[in-house]
């Protein structure tokens, strides 16, 4: 059962709506992590340095507050070849939905994009509808 930490996410959350609103007002970009991290390979010259630095945040992050003693409890219920296949997916997914979950869920819906919120919207169906699957048909 996952825990419930509702100030934990809440701040969470803030954080992430921060950063995205930052990066709106200073650089006129959406904060989607697979976006960003797409124009680093291969560097694109004008914006290399903002993807970076975002990119970098999101990985250091985690680890200050590792390094700080804090736990992070979280465990992993499926196999590597899962987690691979469904690494695949997402980026399937993400290509022909012109955006991921963070681009068109944080940044997408709150700019009123109707083409985010019907992306959102399919995105949660679909994991409602794998998860029934795996679940209950399959008993994973």
């Amino acid at each position: 059962m996952t825990e419930f930490t509702p100030i934990a996410s809440l701040a969470g959350g803030a954080l992430i709506g921060l950063a995205a609103v930052v990066l709106m007002a200073f650089n006129g970009r959406v904060a989607g992590m697979t976006g960003i991290l797409s124009g680093l390979l291969p560097p694109q010259e004008n914006a290399w340095h903002w993807r970076a630095a975002f990119i970098i945040g999101a990985i250091a992050a985690p680890l200050f507050l590792m390094l700080s003693g804090a736990a992070i409890p979280f465990q992993v219920p499926v196999s590597t070849a899962a987690l691979v296949i469904g690494g695949v997916l997402v980026g399937i997914g993400v290509t022909f939905g012109n955006g991921c979950p963070s681009g068109h869920g944080v940044c997408g819906i709150s700019r009123g994009s109707i083409r985010s919120i019907v992306a959102v919207i399919t995105f949660m169906a679909t994991a409602l509808v794998t998860v029934f699957i795996i679940r209950h048909v399959f008993g994973g």
